[in-house]
């Protein structure tokens, strides 16, 4: 609205100046090349963000509720529309990116089968790797990661980098899980006795033979929530099952279709109101599910509107 009244007043500034109507009129259709050129400009973003988010759509390489990352940005997918796509960060924010920016850039998705979590570590050379190794294999295991293996990944020159990877199948816990298989390391390493300190700290120790190994205090350990997650990627997680349900009742309306052309079918009597009360069983379940669908999308979508509101708010400095 701004920008018209501005051309508007451009226009008649211009119509009311006291010059020749040649020069007018071409004053004015430079101000039409112009405004033509930007809208031509503008339409082709647009455009191209319409078809960039019916091309992902087509390829569907990921879904609501998917981790994935593209460039310096990672997430799982909240919201998706025909222009942009929406990302819940590790840090619970919102971000926004425009289709055609997907669909100009690598993206990376997380597995639907699991992901490889991985921590590294540096030890000295007085430990044989071949004591360390069966440990940082064990840690994984405790954590709960499947088909863990472990990368010597350099030779420094004081210490040897380990690198202990395994295979973690919930996708919904990779945050917490990395946390996990740190926590395992710290513990199989102290319980063996094998000092996680640089080989220069060692070096430089005084007179006493003090470990800097932490004592193990099991009973005043407290446990700690480890599903950060549902914090983190609320909005994400609540489209993710939305996108699921919508799935389950497509599935849903097509076994209505299938049960449909049965009762058309149907040899006699017994059998087509066998159907019948069959297919009455699945319009039922299936109404529930769409009222069901119907509620959540409104809430995911108020919840949506609420948080955008209140961005502005906290940017208001105080009074």
């Amino acid at each position: 609205t701004n920008i018209v009244f501005i051309l508007l007043l451009i226009i008649i500034f211009v119509i009311a100046l006291p010059i020749q109507d040649s020069i007018k009129n071409q004053i004015i259709s430079l101000i039409g090349i112009v405004l033509s050129a930007s809208i031509a400009l503008s339409s082709a973003t647009f455009l191209g963000n319409i078809m960039a988010g019916i091309w992902l759509r087509s390829v569907r390489n990921f879904r609501m509720g998917d981790f994935i990352e593209v460039k310096d940005m990672f997430g799982r997918v909240s919201g998706r529309g025909l222009l942009h796509t929406e990302l819940q960060s590790i840090d619970r924010d919102l971000i926004t990116l425009p289709n055609l920016f997907l669909a100009t850039n690598p993206v990376t998705v997380m597995h639907s089968d699991g992901t490889i979590i991985s921590t590294q570590l540096s030890l000295g050379y007085d430990v044989d790797y071949s004591v360390i190794e069966p440990l940082l294999i064990k840690a994984a295991e405790v954590a709960e990661l499947d088909k863990p293996f472990v990368y010597i990944d350099s030779l420094e020159d004081y210490s040897i980098v380990y690198k202990v990877h395994g295979l973690a199948k919930d996708l919904k816990t990779t945050l917490s899980a990395r946390s996990t298989l740190n926590k395992c390391v710290l513990d199989a390493l102290h319980k063996a006795d094998i000092e996680i300190v640089s080989p220069t700290f060692m070096n430089q120790r005084q007179v006493n033979e003090q470990t800097f190994i932490p004592k193990q205090r099991n009973n005043q350990r407290k446990q700690y929530s480890d599903s950060p997650e549902e914090v983190i990627f609320d909005k994400a997680d609540k489209a993710g099952k939305l996108d699921e349900m919508k799935q389950q009742h497509e599935d849903l309306v097509e076994r209505m279709e299938k049960a449909k052309e049965a009762i058309k079918n149907a040899g006699t009597k017994e059998v087509e109101q066998e159907l019948k009360d069959s297919y009455e069983k699945l319009k039922a379940r299936e109404e529930q599910m769409a009222e069901f669908l119907e509620s959540k999308s409104e809430e995911i979508n108020r919840e949506g509107k609420e948080s955008s509101n209140e961005e502005p708010d906290k940017a208001k400095p105080k009074s």
